[in-house]
């Protein structure tokens, strides 16, 4: 008997979904269909136009083409799950699937965490310091920095999913979520989680919090560049070059810690759904609309590579 416990007897999870609504169900599979695929093509776009125009070889567009190829992987390690679910009674997942789709999760979401400071930190070289920017952000250091994003969010979310995992799942089997979150998860074991969650918690101070932190000395090292810039025009200018990635900073950041931070009830078992629904499957669509539209330099991109084409045929 003492053997059978270091076994879990869990072989499949049941995810309760985002509604039990039949009705309800029809419509939010056409609506996230529609947001899986524009996330799909608008980001798989992105990068064929930055691969494409050589004018967008530069850092800025270096680490865009990486969010959008994170976004791609993000989502799609929830939507197909979550769509092929609306048409089950019974959404079950198997104990390995549900340890791979974490890890995935796990894995772009704290990866993209990295590159958005990373990006911040590009933002403010390119404020604070534009004589010295061609040779600080070298393209050869913008890609160590995208694959140390990568890298980091492989080992955090390598070392969250083994310490969650191998835990004894003994019953009850029901998640809470739509999606195998590991908070969720981890309340469902019959061990002890105390040493899991705080390794969980260490991992999100380390990669959460040192890269909200990163983010803000940038943009407060940013903000003072501007206040030294004589002119209004400059100072607008010397703005818009970050707008774009702090609106995808404010997003991202304000819909995790309202996740995370709002104290629990049963109320907030439902908000968490609705806010976990907007930063895992809506934020990777908008992350490049926000980029697309408000860029001038991806617009004309899109123009030149345009009439390159009609040229060809």
């Amino acid at each position: 008997m003492e053997g059978d416990r270091n076994h879990s007897s869990v072989a499949v999870f049941v995810l309760l979904g985002i509604t039990d609504e039949k009705e309800l169900q029809v419509v939010l599979f056409s609506v996230f269909l529609g947001i899986y695929l524009v996330t799909i093509v608008w980001n798989l776009a992105l990068i064929i136009l930055i691969k494409m125009d050589s004018r967008l070889h530069i850092p800025m567009y270096i680490f865009l083409s990486s969010l959008s190829f994170i976004d791609i992987c993000y989502s799609s390690s929830i939507s197909p799950k979550m769509l092929s679910d609306f048409f089950k009674d019974e959404k079950t997942i198997s104990f390995i699937s549900c340890a791979m789709q974490y890890f995935s999760v796990s894995w772009m979401g704290q990866a993209e965490c990295c590159l958005l400071a990373a990006m911040a930190y590009d933002r403010y070289v390119a404020i604070g310091r534009p004589f010295q920017y061609s040779s600080i952000m070298a393209p050869g250091l913008c890609w160590k920095m995208v694959a140390g994003a990568l890298g980091t969010g492989f080992l955090s979310s390598l070392v969250e999913t083994v310490s969650c995992f191998h835990l004894d799942y003994c019953g009850p089997n029901v998640i809470q979520h739509f999606f195998c979150n590991i908070s969720e998860v981890v309340i469902l074991s019959c061990s002890n989680p105390f040493i899991t969650q705080m390794i969980l918690f260490i991992v999100i101070l380390f990669v959460g919090f040192g890269s909200m932190v990163v983010i803000l000395l940038s943009y407060g090292f940013i903000a003072a560049s501007i206040l030294k810039i004589s002119s209004v025009k400059g100072s607008a200018k010397a703005f818009n070059t970050c707008a774009s990635h702090l609106a995808v900073v404010t997003i991202f950041y304000g819909t995790v810690l309202s996740v995370y931070m709002h104290p629990n009830s049963r109320h907030s078992e439902q908000q968490d759904k609705v806010l976990s629904v907007f930063y895992v499957i809506i934020i990777p669509m908008l992350n490049p609309l926000i980029y697309s539209l408000r860029n001038k330099e991806i617009r004309e991109a899109f123009k030149r590579v345009t009439k390159r084409a009609i040229h060809l045929y």
